[in-house]
């Protein structure tokens, strides 16, 4: 008897399905690691491709690239790892300087508009009195302890993500031609010649997030660092890393430059307080409005406003590797928007 082949079309999609679905399942926790490698391919896929123009070996530019780009992200994370550690030692040693004598009120916050009064007597009752600051800083200290039990347990997961996404993104240096090939002619089968343009759409959207997120997050860090190191605030590193890892979210700097004018302004820095927070919503504005808009939007044929949708939900839903998956979607989206709209699919 010859088989049905209504019946064995539903079987094989049945199959594939639950295949698919049962891989998904078994890889759930490493399907961040394979996004972070993913989007760290396609963001440096030129590089690799003008190595091969050159004649390096497959095999040999994997191994050179997997070792910079390890080195680009490890390095940073280690110095500032030491810095933050011994930051962590001098903030302990003064919590307990401060709750055996209090912390006198600065001179200048009784002389703040409408609110100075308030905030200076909140301070001389709950840090400035020895006994209001030994209840106040022994509760933070508690939780502290608390928090950083937390972070260096979540710190020793995101390791363990960075360690697979290097090895996956090995792989990829080294065999991308290969995948992309077999990808395509899959989709081509599955969906037709348009999943090609879509998916070039989506690689170009990844690479067009990096540059206009990551590089321009770099150069306000830098920019703002400069400001920083000048002003003469405390612990510059610091404040310069989190400006440039913020500033990759649009809107994101301003956090830690009011931070840093807070800090100048709590040691009687007004001028440089006043400078830096000008300086940095002159930076920010320049590079949200102006900069980001052109490297990403044109490049990626998104509206900067679906840009900026995609950015903050795919960070919401997917996490910090969302930042660049979100515009991918949405060009996703948008692709198949306008072939629906042209008749072509």
């Amino acid at each position: 008897m010859t088989p049905d082949p209504d019946y064995q079309r539903i079987g094989r999609i049945a199959f594939v399905t639950v295949s698919v679905a049962l891989t998904v399942f078994m890889l759930w926790r490493f399907l961040p690691a394979l996004a972070w490698a993913a989007v760290l391919a396609i963001a440096t896929w030129p590089l690799r491709q003008r190595l091969v123009a050159l004649g390096v070996r497959p095999w040999l530019i994997a191994m050179l690239l997997t070792a910079l780009l390890a080195l680009a992200l490890m390095v940073p994370l280690a110095l500032i790892g030491i810095q933050i550690a011994r930051e962590v030692i001098v903030v302990a040693q003064s919590l307990r300087g401060w709750r055996e004598s209090g912390l006198a009120t600065p001179d200048w916050i009784a002389q703040l508009p409408l609110v100075g009064s308030y905030v200076a007597s909140w301070w001389q009752q709950n840090l400035a009195d020895p006994q209001g600051a030994r209840e106040l800083l022994g509760r933070a200290q508690s939780l502290g302890v608390l928090h950083w039990t937390q972070l260096g347990s979540e710190l020793a997961g995101r390791i363990a993500i960075l360690l697979f996404a290097l090895l996956a993104l090995f792989f990829l240096y080294r065999d991308g031609p290969q995948i992309v090939a077999e990808s395509e002619r899959v989709a081509d089968r599955a969906f037709g010649s348009a999943v090609r343009r879509i998916g070039a759409d989506a690689v170009n959207a990844v690479r067009a997030t990096v540059n206009g997120l990551v590089l321009v997050g770099f150069a306000e860090g830098v920019i703002l660092g400069v400001a920083y190191w000048a002003a003469g605030l405390p612990h510059t590193l610091l404040f310069t890393f989190a400006t440039a890892v913020l500033a990759s979210v649009p809107f994101g700097a301003p956090l830690i430059f009011g931070i840093a004018a807070l800090t100048l302004a709590a040691q009687a820095h007004l001028v440089a307080a006043i400078l830096i927070v000008a300086l940095g919503v002159a930076v920010t504005f320049i590079a949200d409005h102006f900069v980001r808009p052109v490297l990403i939007g044109s490049s990626a044929r998104i509206p900067f406003l679906w840009v900026l949708l995609g950015i903050f939900g795919g960070l919401e839903t997917f996490g910090l590797v969302g930042l660049f998956l979100g515009p991918a979607l949405i060009s996703v989206v948008l692709a198949i928007w306008r072939d629906a709209g042209a008749n072509r699919v």
